[in-house]
């Protein structure tokens, strides 16, 4: 286990300090077979089939970078990531869009978080994000604008849309983390700081979220209705938690939203900040969902959902404290 994560921790940090392409290509190579055994822990067929459906996206999008900055070395005579050739930054781009699941290549995203435990999709969904978005960064006065735009817009509508269908809480988180990298690509594209604020404020929000769930053993919506009772502070706090993840106005998950439609209505592109802010709603409307099955039906009212007899909640007694 300490070794697993040792070099998941190194890996990224490998990719995000290189200079050279085969070094970021050995971080990334790294990073993903140190999350597969992680994935393999529960000894589930599900696991096993998110296991390799997520090796075999992310081998072919390693392979991906790898031809191209071999090609752009071919052209240039240059391993540096820096300044690559138009065309090999495209080819690049899709790759690492690949790596990160976003639309149009998102549809692995969800079935891996399924297959795996809650703690392996937080990491999935947060700590596997920075080695790819790293490289994004030190390729961004390179990157084809259009294209990230066209992706931004689409993971924003596609993460939305698709996760209205859900009812399991890791395939909702899985299709908001979507929507979420639709912003990020889209910031990335006109302000790299801008971009740094929105991927710390998704990675927090996420990490809360996923935390909660992971402490009341929450699977589906059905469940959530039941976690009441077991700790109200802490479903209370996953109300917040929810609500600044749909990005409502007190709350910190407003802010990068805010930002990123100033940048682009300052840039005059009025149409993209408009879909953007209505794409935003489809995925307001789940995450409000689910805290109305959280928080607001709680008992002693009437409960729209069963309890739990069954299972006992693995609570820690830092979270379920003030009852």
């Amino acid at each position: 286990w300490a070794i697993l994560i040792t070099s998941l921790s190194t890996s990224t940090i490998i990719t995000m300090a290189s200079h050279h392409w085969m070094l970021a290509w050995l971080g990334l190579e790294l990073n993903t077979l140190s999350i597969l055994p992680i994935t393999m822990k529960t000894h589930h067929p599900r696991a096993t089939e998110a296991t390799t459906k997520y090796f075999l996206i992310q081998a072919l999008a390693a392979a991906l970078i790898l031809f191209a900055s071999t090609l752009n070395a071919w052209q240039t005579g240059l391993w540096t990531i820096t300044n690559p050739t138009t065309h090999t930054t495209a080819i690049i781009t899709m790759a690492i869009i690949l790596k990160l699941g976003a639309a149009p290549v998102h549809l692995w995203y969800p079935e891996v978080l399924q297959g795996t435990t809650l703690n392996t999709a937080l990491l999935i969904s947060t700590w596997q994000k920075i080695a790819p978005l790293a490289l994004l960064y030190m390729m961004q006065p390179s990157l084809p604008t259009n294209l990230l735009l066209m992706i931004g817009t689409t993971s924003a509508l596609l993460g939305g849309w698709a996760g209205l269908n859900q009812t399991q809480t890791r395939k909702i988180m899985a299709h908001s983390s979507v929507a979420h990298m639709g912003w990020i690509l889209i910031a990335l594209t006109t302000n790299p700081q801008l971009t740094t604020l929105t991927l710390m404020t998704y990675i927090i929000m996420t990490t809360a979220m996923f935390t909660s769930l992971n402490t009341s053993t929450t699977k589906t919506i059905i469940d959530m209705g039941t976690a009441w009772s077991s700790s109200p502070t802490m479903m209370t706090l996953t109300l917040l938690t929810l609500t600044s993840l749909g990005g409502l106005p007190p709350l910190t998950g407003f802010m990068p939203k805010l930002l990123i439609l100033n940048e682009l209505t300052t840039k005059t592109l009025l149409p993209l900040a408009m879909i953007l802010a209505l794409a935003s709603l489809p995925s307001l409307f789940f995450y409000i969902r689910m805290a109305y099955t959280t928080t607001l039906t709680a008992p002693p009212n009437t409960t729209n959902t069963e309890h739990k007899w069954r299972f006992n909640a693995s609570q820690s007694h830092v979270t379920t404290t003030a009852l």
